[in-house]
C-alpha cells in the first residue's frame, strides 16, 4: 500500500495543503483537520477514486477553511516561547553555560547547551517528563484496580491521546505532559481501563468512573484545546 502524499491544493476557498492517505479499514471517503501539520487529511478506501475525495474536499471547503482559521498560531522550541507543562506556561530560557541540561523553574524551563541544539533538548525534556509522569501515573492507577500494564510507552501520535494494546501495552502521546493534571487524569485512567475490558462497555465506563473523576471536563478541555497541544513543537517534532 503506497505511503501518504501530500500536496498543495486550490479548493474554493483558497490554497489548501493536503494529504491523502489510503487505508485497508477504511469503508468510506473521510475529512480530518491535521493540527500539527496545518492541512486536512483525506482518507481513502483502497478502491476508492481519488475522484471522490476531490469531490468531498470541495463539498466541504468551506468547514475546512473554517477549522484551519480557528488553528492557534505554531509555538517552536525557542528562547522566550512559552510552553505550557501540566496546564501552566513556561517560558523557554537559554543557558549556554548550564551543565544540567534541562530542568524547571516556577513558570520557566531552562534549557543548558549550545543554541543549535536548544530545540531537541527542549523536545528530549518533554518527552523524558511525559514518560516519568505518565508512567507512574498509570502504574499507580492500574494497582488500585489489581492490574499489570506490560509496559508503557510514550509516542508521538497525531490522532490518539492514548492507547491499550492486546497485550497489555499502555502508550500514550508525549503531548499529554503539556496538558493539566486532570486530563492526564482521566486519559491514563482510560486506557488503564482498558487493561481489564478492551471495549466500551458498561463495565469498562464503571471501572474509568472507578479510576478517575474527571471524563467530562477532560474530554471538554481536550476538544477545545488538544489541537493546540499539536502545534507546540519545531517542525518534525
Amino acid at each position: 500500500m503506497p505511503g501518504p502524499v501530500r500536496e498543495i491544493l486550490a479548493l474554493p476557498t483558497g490554497p489548501t495543503a493536503v494529504l491523502w492517505r489510503r487505508s485497508a479499514r477504511a469503508r468510506k471517503v473521510s475529512l480530518r483537520i491535521d493540527p500539527r501539520g496545518g492541512g486536512v487529511v483525506v482518507t481513502l478506501p483502497l478502491r476508492a477514486a481519488e475522484a471522490a475525495g476531490l469531490a468531498l474536499l470541495r463539498d466541504h471547503a468551506a468547514w475546512v477553511a473554517d477549522r484551519l482559521a480557528r488553528l492557534p498560531d505554531p509555538v517552536l522550541f525557542a528562547e522566550g516561547a512559552a510552553v505550557p507543562i501540566g496546564g501552566l506556561p513556561h517560558r523557554i530560557r537559554h543557558v549556554p553555560g548550564g551543565r544540567r541540561g534541562a530542568w524547571i523553574e516556577p513558570g520557566a524551563l531552562l534549557v543548558c547547551g549550545a543554541t543549535e541544539f536548544l530545540s531537541r533538548r527542549v523536545a528530549d525534556f518533554l518527552r523524558a517528563e511525559a514518560r516519568r509522569r505518565l508512567s507512574a501515573l498509570a502504574v499507580a492507577k492500574a494497582a488500585a484496580a489489581r492490574l499489570a500494564p506490560r509496559r508503557v510507552v510514550v509516542k508521538d501520535t497525531r490522532t490518539r491521546w492514548g492507547s491499550c494494546t492486546a497485550d497489555g501495552t499502555l502508550m500514550f502521546c508525549w503531548r499529554l505532559v503539556m496538558a493539566p493534571p486532570h486530563v492526564q487524569d482521566y486519559v491514563v485512567g482510560h486506557e488503564v481501563a482498558h487493561l481489564r475490558y478492551m471495549d466500551h462497555g458498561p463495565g469498562f465506563w464503571a471501572l474509568v468512573a472507578q479510576l478517575t473523576p474527571h471524563k467530562r471536563p477532560a474530554t471538554q478541555w481536550l476538544d477545545a484545546h488538544g489541537p493546540g497541544l499539536m502545534r507546540v513543537g519545531a517542525p518534525g517534532q
